[in-house]
């Protein structure tokens, strides 16, 4: 056999690998063997038809908390990656340098990808927040050497710098963060949001290829007036990131950056406890929202696959389809219609579609479908979102229950 599997007629989106239109897709040990019109079916010890489909490398999400049951925020991404099409989930700040080998203890039990950035502070966000206000946490040493050891794990540094973040320690914990960043080549996530530090103090600071996140955040910016260290960022080649999270989206802002002529280069969801029972859910929701003010679906799914992958030198491959690749797939049914969607201030704009998740692969194997866990007990929910996860339970469970369906067919039949 020349392929283990065979994806046949779907629309083949795949920007950073240049693949676009209706093509199969050839997958063999693990990796995109061939990706092509017209590949030979009996070839393939099984063949799956995505015709009608839209099928893209699987979506990197460049900032996501998936340190579970160590952290405030911290999530399993099971439950969200198989009917997401997410297969790289970036954990961004989750561990310092005191935790980051229980983290990689938890990610070798993750069914996902999950490269990191370092958060310059020791604890991570064991606590909600708070992190760097003692700097005897931002050891700029210790964090060198913490890279330098895992750099089979991390890809770049972490730094929430707000006012609750850093308290009284200002923009240091950030000067820390670009210093190993320096000192390891990396690059530097900074989370801003209230301030104190403003913007006009943070975003000077960023090198070229460095990434803020939250890059639309209504705490950050005043739409009707952009900070000028704004426009200076993006034009000096710092990378803006949504980061949507739980506080970090508003669609005016976002707006204004679009009509002053910087899009984001990034699309990522900041998923964790707090966000993904709403307004964040997933991914695609979030890549809705951009269709929303305009952006296009062959820019947002850049922003989700190939950018990521490059901003962080990810391995060779990631965020494509190129053959050689591993092979991480999503396959999308594109719903068209009006989907009004909310930022995270109750503004709401309207999507002209929809991406609904069928399949998701990775490394050529379908994830299966997972229970959503038990929100943890620090994190409060509307009696409407307990309603939603509880009636999600129950589908999952009885999808569980079909003998002999593989969970790519299942995939679709999930409720949203």
């Amino acid at each position: 056999m020349r392929y283990d599997l065979l994806l046949t007629g779907g629309r083949v989106l795949d920007p950073g690998g240049g693949h676009a239109g209706v093509l199969d897709i050839g997958i063999r040990a693990g990796l995109i063997a061939e990706v092509g019109p017209g590949l030979r079916r009996e070839a393939a010890r099984e063949v799956v038809d995505a015709t009608g489909r839209l099928v893209t490398p699987g979506l990197v999400d460049l900032h996501t908390h998936v340190f579970g049951g160590a952290t405030y925020w911290g999530i399993d991404p099971a439950p969200v990656a198989w009917c997401s099409g997410v297969t790289t989930w970036v954990d961004a700040g989750s561990a310092g340098a005191y935790t980051l080998d229980a983290l990689r203890t938890a990610i070798a039990a993750h069914r996902v990808r999950v490269p990191v950035l370092l958060n310059v502070a020791g604890p991570g966000l064991a606590a909600a927040t708070g992190e760097a206000r003692d700097l005897d946490n931002c050891d700029t040493d210790l964090a060198i050497r913490t890279v330098e050891a895992n750099r089979d794990l991390v890809v770049g540094i972490k730094a929430r710098i707000d006012h609750n973040a850093v308290g009284g320690s200002g923009v240091e914990p950030l000067r820390r963060a670009l210093a190993v960043g320096r000192a390891c080549d990396v690059p530097v996530m900074v989370h801003i949001g209230v301030a104190p530090p403003t913007i006009g103090e943070v975003l000077p600071l960023l090198r070229p290829g460095d990434i803020v996140t939250h890059c639309a955040s209504g705490f950050a910016h005043d739409p009707a007036a952009l900070d000028p260290a704004v426009r200076a960022a993006y034009d000096r080649g710092v990378l803006f990131d949504v980061g949507h999270g739980a506080g970090g989206f508003a669609f005016d802002v976002l707006e204004a950056q679009l009509a002053a002529g910087m899009p984001p280069h990034t699309v990522s969801t900041d998923l964790h406890g707090r966000s993904q029972h709403g307004p964040v859910f997933d991914l695609p929701t979030t890549m809705a929202k951009l269709l929303a003010v305009g952006m296009s679906l062959d820019q947002v799914v850049a922003a989700t696959t190939i950018a990521p992958a490059r901003a962080l030198a990810l391995p060779a491959g990631s965020g494509t389809l190129r053959p050689g690749a591993p092979a991480d797939v999503a396959v999308f049914t594109v719903e068209k219609g009006a989907f009004e969607l909310a930022d995270v201030h109750g503004q709401r704009r309207t999507a002209p579609l929809r991406l609904r998740n069928e399949a998701t692969y990775l490394s050529g194997r379908p994830l299966p479908p997972a229970l959503p866990a038990a929100p943890a007990p620090w994190i409060p929910l509307t009696d409407a979102q307990r309603a939603a996860l509880a009636s999600r339970e129950r589908a999952i469970r009885a999808l569980l229950t079909v003998p002999l369906v593989p969970p790519h067919a299942l995939a679709n039949q999930f409720p949203r």
